[in-house]
C-alpha cells in the first residue's frame, strides 16, 4: 500500500523509491505495448528520459500542475505512458492508437493531448518555449517553476544557445532543465558526432549545473529540491541516463553508445519477451490506484479558439495621420503598439536588438516592464512569443522581414501548430530597404509564411492603415504577419480628398478598397506599392484618358473579398502590383484563386521582383524591378491594348 508523497528537501522513504519503481515497471509496460502496435516510435530516449519524468509527474507536478515543456519531443511514448499512469490520458487508447491516422497521440508530443502544454518535435523549439512560461510566470509575480526536459544531442542547435543565453539574462530563476545525459543521439555517439561539453555549455550561458545519475530516484529528488532553492539562476539538472534503460535487449546497446533504439521499436516477438517480465502484481496495481487518490492537479481541456474570433482588448482611440504627414508605417506601427500596450497589460513588444529600427522602442520607453529585448535571437524571440501568447499574453514579435520569415520559419511553423497567438509584425519589407541590398531586401517573406494554415498575412498601404489594422490583431485571436517597409509614405486620400482611413474606418482580415473607380482594368496593388500606383493612375488619367483603370488596395495576399472579386468580374483584365517576387506572393494567390473558381478573364499580369536586386535607392530598385509608377503606366498601356 503506498501511503504518503514526499516533501521537496526530505530524503525519499524506501517505500517512495519502492513506489517509483512500480510506477516506472507499469510505464515500461506502456510504452512496450504501445510500440508493439505502432511499430513506429522512439524507445531509446523514451526509457532513459522515464525516472526523471517519474519523479516529477508524480512527486511535483501531481500536486501543482505546473508547466513542463517536453523539448525532446519524440520521446512521447515515454511522457504518454506516464500521463496514462497519472490517470491523465486513456491508456489504451495510448497503447492502440498512436501514431495512427485521427489518432491525438501523435509521434511527437502535442497539444491535442491533456498536460501537454506546448508541441514540439523540431529540436530546439521547446527550450525557447519553456523560457516563454517562465517568464509569463514572473511577469504573473508567480513563484510557479517551469520544468523543461531536453535531450543532449539536441545541445548541438543553435536555437538551444539563444535560449540558455536569454534565460540567465533575465534572471529565469524558475527554470528548472533535465538534460537527458545518454551520450546517443539518432546516427551514433554525442562523441562522434559533436563532442560537445554538455556542462561547459550551460555554465557558459550562467545556468547552475547539478549533475546527478537520471536513474536514481533518491538522488534525482534531492537535485530537483536544490534546484528549488536557487535564487538568481535558471538550473539545467543533467542526469547520466542509458538508452533504452529497463529493457533488458535494448540496455546493452545504450551502455555500449549504440544508436539502434533511438528510434527503431521491438519487434512483436521481442516485445512480448519484455511484456511477459513486466506483469503487474494486484498489488502493484493497487498500489498506482491509492497514489492516484493523491493527485491534487488535473489538466484542463485544451481550449483552440476560433481563427480571427474577438479578444477581450481595448484597442483605445485611433491615431490620425493628416493629408500633408507623410511618415513610415513602422513608426504608426510603433504608436499604436505603445498606446496599446498602456492601455492593456496583455500587451508585449518584443525586439531582437533592433527596437529602434523596427520601433518598438517606443514601448521601451514608456511602458518598460512589457518590453523584452531578445538580443540578436530571431529563433527565441518567436517561440518565446508561442508560449507567452499561450500564457494569455499577446505578444507583438519584431525584427527584419528577411530575419523573421527565414531565420524564424521553423519557429513560426511550429506556433502556427499550436495554434498560438502571435502578432510577428516585421520591417524593411520589399525593396524598399534599398542601400542595404538582397540579403536585407525581404522580396519572399510572404511566401514563406503562405502556406501556414493558422497564420494570417497582412501588408498596410499608409500609416493610417498600419494604425488601424495593428489594433485589429491585437483585438483578434490567430497567429498575424504584418510586413511594412522602411521608406516614408503620404496619406491616402479619397477622390474628393478626404483621408481614406480616417477615424472611422473599420478593418477586418482581407479587406480590399476601391481607391478609384474605373471599367476596362483592375490595377490591384498590395500595400505600401499603393502610392507608386497612384501616381500611374494620375498620370495615365491625364495622358490617356481613354483608358478607365480601377484603382483596388489589396490588404491580405492570402484573402480578398468581393470589392476585388467583382471589379475583376467586370473588367476581366488585371495587374497585379506587389513589393514581392512574382512567384510566391499576392499575384500568384490571386491567379490561383482566380483559376480555381473559373473566373473569366482575358488578361492576367503580375508586377513584382523576378530576380535579386544589388544596392541602391528604393526608386532606382523600383524602376529596375517595373513597379515603379512608370513600369505600372506601362504595364495598363500594354493590357489595354486589344
Amino acid at each position: 500500500m503506498f501511503t504518503n508523497l514526499p516533501k521537496l528537501g526530505e530524503k525519499l522513504t524506501q517505500e517512495q523509491i519502492d513506489f517509483m519503481h512500480v510506477f516506472t515497471k507499469s510505464c515500461r509496460r506502456t510504452i512496450t505495448e504501445t510500440l508493439k502496435i505502432s511499430q513506429s516510435g522512439h524507445p531509446g530516449g523514451s526509457l532513459s528520459n522515464l525516472d526523471y519524468l517519474a519523479v516529477l509527474y508524480t512527486f511535483i507536478l501531481s500536486q501543482t500542475g505546473e508547466k513542463i515543456v517536453i523539448s525532446n519531443g519524440h520521446i512521447s511514448p515515454g511522457v504518454y505512458s506516464v500521463l496514462a499512469e497519472m490517470g491523465y490520458a486513456d491508456k489504451e487508447k495510448v497503447i492502440n492508437t498512436f501514431r495512427k491516422f485521427g489518432s491525438m497521440y501523435e509521434g511527437h508530443v502535442t497539444r491535442f493531448v491533456d498536460g501537454i502544454f506546448y508541441g514540439t518535435g523540431p529540436l530546439g523549439v521547446g527550450v525557447s518555449a519553456a523560457s516563454g512560461f517562465a517568464m509569463a510566470a514572473k511577469l504573473n509575480g508567480s513563484n510557479e517553476k517551469t520544468f523543461l526536459t531536453l535531450g543532449d544531442g539536441e545541445m548541438e542547435e543553435g536555437q538551444v544557445y539563444e535560449a540558455l543565453n536569454f534565460s540567465a539574462q533575465n534572471n529565469l530563476n524558475n527554470l528548472i532543465a533535465f538534460v537527458d545525459y545518454n551520450k546517443v543521439q539518432l546516427t551514433a555517439s554525442l562523441k562522434e558526432v559533436q563532442n560537445i561539453n554538455v556542462k561547459k555549455i550551460f555554465e557558459a550561458a550562467n545556468w547552475k549545473v547539478i549533475e546527478v545519475d537520471g536513474h536514481d530516484f533518491a538522488a534525482m529528488w534531492e537535485a530537483l529540491a536544490e534546484a528549488y532553492k536557487e535564487g538568481t539562476q535558471p538550473v539545467a539538472i543533467i542526469g547520466s541516463t542509458i538508452m533504452g534503460k529497463g529493457i533488458e535487449f535494448m540496455e546493452p546497446d545504450g551502455r555500449n553508445l549504440i544508436s539502434k533504439w533511438h528510434g527503431s521499436p521491438p519487434k512483436p516477438e521481442e516485445a512480448d519477451k519484455v511484456l511477459a517480465s513486466l506483469v503487474m502484481t494486484e498489488q502493484e496495481k493497487s498500489d498506482i490506484e491509492d497514489f492516484k487518490k493523491m493527485i491534487k492537479w488535473h489538466p484542463d481541456k485544451e481550449v483552440f479558439p476560433e481563427l480571427l474570433s474577438d479578444l477581450k482588448i481595448n484597442t483605445g482611440t485611433p491615431i490620425l495621420y493628416k493629408k500633408e504627414d507623410v511618415t513610415d508605417c513602422r513608426t504608426a506601427y510603433g504608436k499604436a503598439l505603445v498606446d496599446l500596450a498602456k492601455l492593456n497589460k496583455e500587451i508585449l513588444g518584443l525586439s531582437a536588438d533592433l527596437k529602434g529600427s523596427v520601433m518598438v522602442k517606443f514601448v521601451s520607453e514608456e511602458t518598460p516592464k512589457q518590453y523584452i529585448e531578445c538580443g540578436i535571437c530571431e529563433q527565441q524571440m518567436v517561440s518565446l512569443s508561442g508560449s507567452l501568447s499561450l500564457s494569455n499574453y499577446i505578444p507583438f514579435c519584431s525584427t527584419f522581414g528577411a530575419f523573421m520569415t527565414s531565420r524564424a520559419k521553423d519557429q513560426a511553423r511550429v506556433n502556427d501548430i499550436n495554434h498560438c497567438n502571435v502578432k510577428m509584425v516585421a520591417t524593411h519589407c520589399g525593396l524598399s530597404v534599398g542601400e542595404d541590398g538582397p540579403t536585407h531586401q525581404a522580396i519572399d517573406d510572404m511566401g514563406s509564411f503562405m502556406g501556414f494554415y493558422e497564420t494570417m498575412i497582412i501588408e498596410p498601404a499608409d500609416p493610417n492603415h498600419t494604425d488601424r489594422i495593428i489594433r485589429y490583431i491585437a483585438s483578434h485571436f490567430g497567429n498575424f504577419y504584418v510586413r511594412m517597409g522602411r521608406h516614408k509614405l503620404p496619406t491616402i486620400t479619397k477622390e474628393n480628398g478626404e483621408i481614406l482611413f480616417d477615424e472611422n474606418y473599420k478593418y477586418e482580415y482581407g479587406k480590399c478598397e476601391l481607391l478609384k473607380e474605373g471599367k476596362d482594368i483592375t490595377l490591384a496593388c498590395l500595400g505600401a506599392i499603393t502610392s507608386e500606383a497612384l501616381k500611374a493612375y494620375e498620370n495615365l488619367k491625364t495622358t490617356h484618358p481613354e483608358i478607365s483603370i480601377e484603382l483596388i488596395i489589396v490588404s491580405s495576399p492570402k484573402q480578398f473579398d468581393d470589392t476585388l472579386l467583382n471589379s475583376i468580374r467586370k473588367t476581366k483584365k488585371v495587374i497585379t502590383v506587389e513589393d514581392h517576387n512574382v512567384y510566391s506572393g499576392f499575384g500568384a494567390q490571386l491567379s490561383r484563386k482566380l483559376l480555381t473558381e473559373n473566373f473569366d478573364i482575358d488578361k492576367f499580369e503580375i508586377l513584382g521582383t523576378t530576380h535579386y536586386e544589388l544596392s541602391g535607392t528604393p526608386a532606382a530598385l523600383y524602376k529596375d524591378a517595373g513597379i515603379d509608377s512608370t513600369g505600372i503606366e506601362t504595364a495598363c498601356l500594354k493590357l489595354s491594348q486589344p
